[in-house]
């Protein structure tokens, strides 16, 4: 039986994430739901991919919140001629004291907790395949060797919907393994203005604080899975799953399985950011835009009549 979910241990956790939000908005202007699904990515022990176009401050959102968390950052900046011991690690040959020779591992920017993979699809897919190990089984492999990785890791990639000359898209089998695809928006106009305000005038030394360990973070993981859900919500979830794949006047190919555990874990996380003790309607709404939006490929005729991903998604939760 799952453990009960405390209302003032909830409320805790939302004051906590507030105050996280308080600490990055020092640093980054706006982009709260951004911040949220990163948040909730985390919270559930995944991957996430970050879509949006140059210079919208992702690599710095990103370093401020493992700032903020005392997680290690790494950061792997994705070309077409990086080799996967670029990122994993390699061997080197090392001589002791004693005049002795012996290869000893060197890691590799994997070996962090939170990964950014800048511009994921200009890596070829060898070594988007390498990552690919680490995301889902947490561990790198080279030559005959297997090293584990220290939780918590996550790895979020980014990727620029517009500049595709070449790139290497990832294939659909590894967007998959991202729990959710994350829309990074341009700015409102009085977001923008603040920046401007905040960069362009006197430098100020304003560093975040750190009030998040490792181990917390990793109880709140636990913790989102005992949040409960009703089993009339798992029905609607299944369902609207469901359709992904059986209207194909809209979709030629729909989300598998992965999709709706991975819809029910991020409604329980983002449920308890926001301070509810039980999972909503309007949390599964949502989430299932960002989880949904890189597990289905639309019809030509969808696609024809202009339709966008998330324009599909709407229809298909209107009808549940």
């Amino acid at each position: 039986m799952t453990p009960a979910v405390h209302l003032q241990q909830v409320q805790n956790i939302k004051s906590m994430f507030t105050s996280l939000k308080t600490e990055i908005s020092k640093v980054i202007v706006g982009q709260d739901d951004v911040i949220d699904q990163i948040v909730v990515a985390i919270m559930c022990d995944a991957n996430a991919l970050l879509e949006s176009y140059p210079g919208l401050g992702k690599t710095l959102l990103v370093k401020t919140m493992a700032e903020i968390m005392d997680l290690k950052f790494a950061r792997i900046q994705s070309t077409p001629d990086l080799m996967p011991s670029d990122i994993t690690g390699t061997y080197i040959l090392e001589e002791k004291r004693g005049g002795e020779k012996e290869f000893r591992f060197q890691q590799g920017p994997l070996f962090a907790n939170i990964v950014l993979a800048d511009e994921i699809n200009r890596a070829t897919p060898k070594t988007q395949s390498a990552l690919l190990e680490a995301m889902q089984e947490k561990q790198v492999t080279v030559g005959n060797s297997t090293f584990k990785l220290d939780p918590p890791f996550f790895v979020l990639a980014t990727q620029n919907p517009i500049d595709q000359e070449g790139t290497y898209p990832l294939p659909e089998a590894q967007t998959d393994r991202f729990l959710l695809k994350i829309k990074v928006d341009y700015p409102p106009e009085k977001d923008e203005l603040e920046i401007i305000d905040r960069y362009t005038s006197e430098i100020k030394a304003s560093g975040v604080r750190k009030f998040m360990a490792k181990d917390s973070l990793l109880n709140l993981q636990k913790y989102c899975r005992q949040v409960p859900i009703s089993d009339d919500l798992k029905k609607k979830v299944v369902t609207l799953v469901n359709k992904t794949r059986t209207n194909k006047d809209l979709i030629e190919y729909g989300a598998s399985p992965r999709a709706s555990l991975g819809l029910v874990l991020a409604a329980k996380a983002y449920a308890l950011i926001n301070g509810r003790t039980y999972v909503s309607m309007d949390d599964l709404k949502k989430m299932a835009y960002p989880i949904l939006r890189h597990r289905i490929i639309l019809s030509f005729k969808a696609e024809r009549e202009g339709k966008t991903p998330d324009d599909v998604i709407t229809q298909l939760l209107e009808k549940l």
